[in-house]
């Protein structure tokens, strides 16, 4: 590991996986040896990202199958 590079784990990194989560895995897996906390905050935020829409797309479909059923459909 080169001593010269920075590792502090930037939020920002997170927030842009976050935001764009394969921009996130791409990080994580380049970095995942020379800069880990970095990696680490660039990879978590990519999959809260993909959770949350995996999540909100369950809850979707759930509301939208129980709100037919009430009206009879």
């Amino acid at each position: 590991m080169d001593n010269n590079v920075q590792d502090n784990g930037g939020f920002l990194w997170g927030l842009l996986g976050f935001c764009i989560p394969v921009v996130g895995l791409i990080l994580f897996l380049i970095w995942k040896d020379q800069k880990p906390k970095t990696a680490k905050a660039a990879g978590i935020g990519a999959l809260v990202s993909v959770i949350i829409g995996v999540v909100s797309y369950i809850l979707i479909i759930a509301l939208g199958v129980g709100s037919a059923m009430m009206l009879g459909m």
